[in-house]
């Protein structure tokens, strides 16, 4: 059993400085150690091309290829690092799990992952300079693997395979983008749409119509259905799912097969959380075991958060933040069923 927690990171200004303070928070940090240490024992396949990455950045999200710059200076590293580490583009996503289901007024969302990826940060951020304010745990620092912004957009990914991978952003960064840039769900359709992509992730949003869409996308084609359950295979682009669904399926149906229990966000966290309900995963040595349960509500502007499994979670008033009102706690606190170290809080070997 690990005890573990994330650490919440709250600021207001621009991207530029945001970088920066977040460069100082991983200097000298277990964290970076850890990054770096990955690359020790294996080398990238991939190659990134800064220009060409700035270029893409500057398209579809500018203030994050600031947020960049703040943090290779603050680090003080060449930026083919800080894009290798942390740009979420051309570079290679691992596979995972993960669980959603919304309803008219919430999304639930289990984030099923490997330990040693894991950076423990959740993250509050209000820019000054354009883009949405937005709320929820990172991904490679940069990136959101799930979240809610101010105009009520909730976000969160699922994995369906890495063959054949095409130059564009990788799931973490999308999420990001998507958060940063979209006020409604048809805002987010149109992005994913012209985004390149990386990977094959189904991307779920919902806003405060209550309205949710499932994005699935692949370096070859973008199709988009009306459904408020996801795991991790594709309904219509079926051809580019993995050979074994079986988890997949398993969980899917965990969800569909109880649907009293998915008529509020509070039953559906059970749902989710509770370790004998048949969607929280703790196949962790497999990159599918929960991690965290996120619970998002657009016209109430809260978040729950919790860490590990049979939690009660921790409840934040995003729209209170908003309004100038920092939040008091600093971390949230949880425990885990495994014996495999966290990113952020030991010296792991790297992961393979």
């Amino acid at each position: 059993m690990k005890y573990i927690h994330s650490n919440i990171l709250q600021f207001r200004g621009n991207h530029y400085d945001f970088g920066w303070m977040q460069g100082e928070l991983l200097k000298d940090s277990i964290t970076l150690e850890n990054r770096r240490k990955q690359w020790k024992v294996k080398r990238p396949r991939f190659q990134i091309d800064v220009e060409e990455t700035k270029t893409a950045f500057e398209q579809f999200a500018p203030g994050i290829w600031q947020e960049l710059n703040g943090l290779r200076d603050s680090l003080e590293l060449p930026m083919e690092d800080v894009l290798r580490d942390f740009g979420g583009y051309r570079i290679d996503a691992m596979p995972s799990g993960c669980s959603i289901v919304t309803g008219e007024d919430f999304m639930v969302r289990n984030y099923d992952f490997h330990p040693q990826t894991y950076e423990g940060r959740f993250s509050v951020f209000q820019p000054t300079d354009g883009g949405y304010a937005m709320i929820g745990p990172t991904s490679r620092i940069i990136g959101r693997m799930d979240g809610m912004n101010e105009k009520g957009l909730a976000m969160g990914y699922n994995f369906t395979h890495r063959k054949k991978p095409g130059d564009g952003f990788v799931c973490y960064m999308i999420g990001r983008i998507i958060l940063e840039t979209c006020a409604t769900v048809q805002e987010a359709v149109e992005l994913v749409k012209a985004l390149p992509h990386r990977g094959s992730f189904s991307y779920v949003v919902t806003d405060l119509s209550g309205e949710t869409f499932v994005i699935e996308a692949s370096p070859r084609a973008v199709d988009v259905r009306k459904t408020n359950v996801c795991t991790n295979h594709f309904e219509i682009q079926a051809h580019e799912n993995r050979n074994y669904l079986k988890d997949s399926h398993q969980r899917l149906e965990a969800i569909v097969s109880q649907p009293k229990e998915t008529t509020d966000a509070y039953k559906a966290y059970r749902l989710f959380n509770d370790m004998d309900k048949g969607v929280f995963s703790t196949d962790y040595k497999s990159w599918a075991g929960t991690i965290h349960t996120s619970v998002y509500l657009p016209k109430d502007k809260q978040i729950w958060f919790s860490i590990g499994g049979n939690q009660k979670p921790a409840v934040f008033d995003f729209g209170e933040w908003l309004e100038g009102q920092d939040f008091e706690e600093q971390k949230v606190h949880g425990e885990i069923d495994t014996d495999i170290g966290f990113a952020h809080l030991e010296k792991n070997y790297a992961y393979k």
